[in-house]
C-alpha cells in the first residue's frame, strides 16, 4: 500500500511543484518552507525556525538574513526578551502564499473535475482521516520530545524515553508541517 500511495502521490507533488515554480520563482524550496512555518508560528524565533526547517541555526539565520532582504520576512525584538529576536511575515509574503495555494486549487480543480464523484468523495474520506493519523502521530512525537531531559541530564535519560516509547533516542525534535 504504502509503495503505491508513494507513486500516486507523485502526480500530486508535481502539481505542488508546479504551482511553486509558477508562483514562488524567486523563493528556493528551504525558503518557502521557512516563510511557511513563519506563517504557522507567527513571531517564531530564529532558533525554534532552525529546529522546525531542520537546519543549523547558523543556516537559518543566513536564509532569514536572505528572506528579510527579499522582503518576504520582518525580524522584531522579543516581547518578552529583547535580545531574542521574533520572526513575522510581510504583506509581500503573505500575497506570495495566497497565490500559490491559489494556484494549487486551480490546477486540483482541474484534475478532480475529471474524477467521478465518488471517486473524489472517497479521495476526500481517505486524505482526512490521512491527515488526522499524521497529525495524531506527530503530536505524540512532540509531546515525546517535550519530555525528554534537558541539557545536562544525558543520554541516559533520552534512552530510557526511547525504551518506553519504542522510539529511537534523538536530541532533535520532530519537523513541523508546512504544507
Amino acid at each position: 500500500m504504502a509503495a503505491a500511495l508513494d507513486e500516486t502521490a507523485g502526480t500530486l507533488l508535481a502539481v505542488w511543484e508546479a504551482a511553486r515554480e509558477r508562483t514562488t520563482s524567486r523563493l528556493s524550496g528551504a525558503q518557502l518552507r521557512a516563510v511557511m512555518v513563519v506563517e504557522q508560528y507567527d513571531g517564531i524565533n530564529l532558533r525554534r525556525l532552525a529546529t522546525l526547517t531542520d537546519m543549523l541555526l547558523s543556516s537559518a539565520s543566513r536564509l532569514c538574513d536572505r528572506l528579510v532582504a527579499a522582503g518576504m520576512l520582518e525580524r522584531e525584538p522579543g516581547r518578552y526578551d529583547r535580545r531574542e529576536i521574533s520572526l513575522h511575515l510581510t504583506p509581500a509574503a503573505t500575497r506570495l502564499l495566497a497565490e500559490l495555494r491559489a494556484d494549487r486549487r486551480d490546477r486540483l480543480d482541474r484534475i478532480l473535475a475529471g474524477m467521478s464523484p465518488e471517486g473524489r468523495a472517497a479521495l476526500l474520506r481517505g486524505m482526512h482521516e490521512f491527515d488526522e493519523v499524521a497529525r495524531r502521530s506527530e503530536a505524540a512525537a512532540a509531546e515525546s520530545w517535550a519530555a525528554l531531559p534537558q541539557s545536562g541530564e544525558g543520554i541516559a535519560g533520552l534512552e530510557e524515553i526511547a525504551a518506553t516509547t519504542g522510539e529511537a533516542a534523538t536530541e532533535e525534535p520532530p519537523a513541523a508541517r508546512t504544507a
